[in-house]
């Protein structure tokens, strides 16, 4: 049996633009295809992108972050 799920991106990581939160909150490597875990550390909440924790609160902040404008379509 295959499912399919369709998210709608919304906003992308500055640094590294694979990294997209959709709609509904949630962030997705786009090139593994892979949720990606809010976890906490040192009563800090956050992500760990390519093995470096960032703060939910620099995320937040508007520093790290982008709207996503146009899509990356190569057609």
């Amino acid at each position: 049996m295959i499912i399919t799920v369709t998210y709608e991106a919304k906003w992308q990581l500055k640094i590294d633009n694979k990294y997209k939160w959709t709609v509904c909150k949630k962030l997705i490597n786009t090139q593994t295809c892979k949720e990606i875990k809010k976890t906490i550390k040192n009563s800090q909440a956050g992500y760990y992108i390519n093995r470096k924790f960032i703060k939910l609160e620099d995320l937040r902040a508007g520093r790290l972050v982008e709207l996503i404008k146009e899509n990356d379509c190569p057609f």
